[in-house]
């Protein structure tokens, strides 16, 4: 098997949090919430990850992240771009030489071990996977003046989550070529959409967790709070059963 890497994001503004602080070094039960995916990572089969903060925030992050709370799988801490694919690229020209790279939002905090294995299994299947959920709200399609137009069958619907894994030869190809063309920059909001537009190539979606949620707004960090208590113990003893499991099959 080869090496797998992880590109975590955390140069995000967070505008939409409405904080002086950015959304990922607001604190959830004492800790940054980019604590607790990086911290999943660590524990996980990654082998490396890169860190892409925002500008003037790599000392930041090396002393009061990587070194404070003793992420040795922290390779490289580098700065983003104005986008999210920018900020991918740069993750991606920082990762030395592997086989698998998994792109995670460091604001989506409760990502587990077996989300992790999941993406990296599906990646080595598939060469480019997404963790995802089915939606359970109706949704309408609407117009400039949001009158429905309308509504498709939520059978085929899903919310898309990270990590999202890949092949890196894939991958890397697939934004070395987006990064020279500024008209299919139009419109990506994930690496998902990358590989699509720029090697056509089918994406695979496998099952996450809803509890896999990105905390983005002021409300979210009520429901992230409430979801951590919720969770502490089960993820812990799920995790410890999918160890055990993982063990026995070897």
């Amino acid at each position: 098997m080869g090496k797998v890497s992880a590109v975590v994001l955390a140069a995000g503004q967070g505008k939409r949090m409405g904080s002086r602080i950015h959304k990922q070094y607001l604190l959830l039960e004492g800790k940054p919430i980019l604590y607790y995916c990086l911290k999943a990572f660590e524990d996980s089969a990654v082998e490396e990850i890169v860190l892409v903060v925002g500008k003037g925030e790599i000392p930041y992050c090396q002393t009061e992240i990587a070194e404070k709370f003793g992420f040795h799988k922290i390779k490289a801490i580098v700065e983003g771009g104005s986008e999210r694919y920018h900020s991918v690229y740069e993750g991606l020209r920082a990762i030395s030489r592997c086989e698998i790279v998994l792109i995670h939002d460091g604001a989506r905090p409760f990502v587990s071990l077996k989300n992790i294995q999941d993406a990296i299994e599906g990646a080595r299947k598939y060469q480019a996977c997404v963790l995802g959920m089915p939606v359970k709200d109706t949704i309408k399609r609407v117009d400039g003046e949001n009158v429905a137009l309308e509504t498709p069958d939520r059978r085929y619907l899903w919310q898309i989550q990270t990590p999202q894994a890949f092949s890196y030869e894939l991958i890397r190809k697939a934004y070395d070529l987006l990064m020279g063309d500024e008209q299919m920059q139009q419109g990506i909001t994930d690496d998902a959409m990358v590989a699509e537009k720029m090697l056509q190539k089918r994406v695979k979606i496998i099952e996450g967790d809803y509890s896999n949620m990105k905390v983005t707004t002021p409300e979210d960090m009520t429901i992230a709070a409430a979801l951590w208590k919720a969770l502490s113990t089960d993820a812990k003893e799920r995790d410890r059963k999918y160890d055990i499991q993982k063990s026995e099959k070897i």
